[in-house]
């Protein structure tokens, strides 16, 4: 860690959302290490490509250290499957489990300051995310360091490409992965409509 850099516990959802907040967070003073809770990401093979193409990048690029925390998929099922295709509960509670650990992750490693990559992704709930957040973080005595990363979506999009991550195409859950596809088979069809009103 450079000298005079402010430690901070990073949970990362995946790589390629990584990119940027590592990049403007140690622009802005932090050092931060990576914490990876996602019992979300279904199926296990989905979960352990993810974890591995951070892992790479983290390594090989970013220079970066990675702490794989608790993954208690049991607990998901109970605590956040039951929401199902609610998806303003779904997300609030799956928000909790995974930003509680790395809260938890934060404390016992004697961080003081935390903040996750979720919010660099336009389609997750940014509003829901800074407010589990903050709950969290306040109740662990720890600083949240909120920082609204949605305006480099596209560079992190472009910069992942370019490296060769893998990049998934929902959020982690069979839910998410559900209304993914629908969200496509509409885009789809939509552009077909739009296309037969132009030749009509």
């Amino acid at each position: 860690m450079g000298v005079g850099r402010i430690p901070l516990l990073l949970h990362a959802c995946c790589g390629p959302c990584s990119l940027e907040p590592l990049r403007l967070l140690r622009e802005e003073g932090f050092e931060p290490t990576i914490c990876w809770s996602n019992p979300n990401i279904q199926p296990r093979e989905e979960h352990n490509l993810r974890l591995a193409t951070l892992r790479e990048w983290a390594r090989d690029v970013a220079r970066v250290d990675v702490v794989v925390a608790g993954d208690d998929r049991d607990l998901w099922e109970r605590a956040v499957a039951p929401h199902g295709f609610d998806r303003a509960a779904r997300c609030r509670a799956c928000y909790a489990l995974r930003l509680a650990e790395a809260c938890r992750v934060a404390r016992e490693r004697g961080f003081a300051h935390v903040s996750t990559t979720l919010v660099v992704s336009p389609y997750q709930l940014f509003d829901t995310c800074r407010d589990v957040l903050g709950r969290l973080a306040a109740s662990w005595g720890l600083e949240m360091v909120w920082r609204d990363f949605r305006a480099w979506y596209p560079e992190a999009t472009a910069r992942s490409r370019e490296l060769g991550m893998y990049r998934q195409s929902y959020c982690g859950c069979r839910f998410s992965a559900a209304e993914a596809t629908i969200g496509r088979h509409e885009a789809r069809d939509a552009r077909k409509a739009a296309r037969a009103a132009r030749h009509a």
